[in-house]
């Protein structure tokens, strides 16, 4: 097995660009989740309230940007081929993949109305502000808020069984759908 050098996904494997925007938004919603129970510890006097909830939602605003730029990357360049499986299965990984996507877009809206239901723009590590809309809904941040979690929460969960399939994959099934997340490919190709 060797790295992949290539940007872009191929007919077999995927391209370090997809891999490493999978990988960054990974590892930023698993740490947004704890991070999130955190912020709703602190009490205004506690010293991170004022910083603990600027980098929740700056990350959260990466998150964003990522989901973003991954959409346009697929739609300009398609993954590589799915691995033999029965079609039950393909078709409830399409679905589960469709629906990470869906409860990641979901939870970022969420978190912007949480954010913003008092009028306030998001900082985005102090470097540029993201407005609040011109109008906001009755009780927003109590809405936007239950949303969030419970979006968040599906989302953590959906994520685990994600990863307990890859595993599975690599594991039980001995495929490449794990090499091939991790921009792996045989050194024949």
């Amino acid at each position: 097995m060797v790295f992949n050098h290539k940007l872009t996904n191929d007919e077999k494997n995927y391209g370090w660009g997809p891999v490493f925007m999978h990988w960054l938004m990974a590892f930023a919603i698993i740490g947004l989740y704890p991070l999130g129970w955190y912020i709703e510890t602190l009490d205004y006097y506690d010293p991170a309230y004022k910083t603990v909830p600027v980098w929740h939602k700056s990350i959260g605003i990466l998150v964003a940007m990522t989901l973003l730029l991954r959409i346009v990357w697929r739609i300009f360049n398609k993954p590589p081929a799915a691995l033999p499986q029965p079609a039950p299965l393909l078709f409830v990984a399409k679905m589960a993949h469709g629906l990470l996507y869906l409860l990641v877009l979901f939870t970022v809206i969420s978190g912007y109305l949480i954010s913003t239901a008092d009028g306030r723009a998001i900082e985005f590590f102090n470097l540029f502000s993201i407005p609040a809309l011109p109008i906001g809904i009755g009780n927003q941040e109590d809405i936007a808020g239950k949303i969030h979690f419970i979006v968040a929460t599906s989302l953590i969960l959906l994520a685990g069984l994600h990863a307990a399939a890859a595993l599975k994959h690599h594991f039980i099934d001995k495929d490449s759908t794990l090499k091939r997340m991790l921009a792996l490919r045989e050194e024949t190709e």
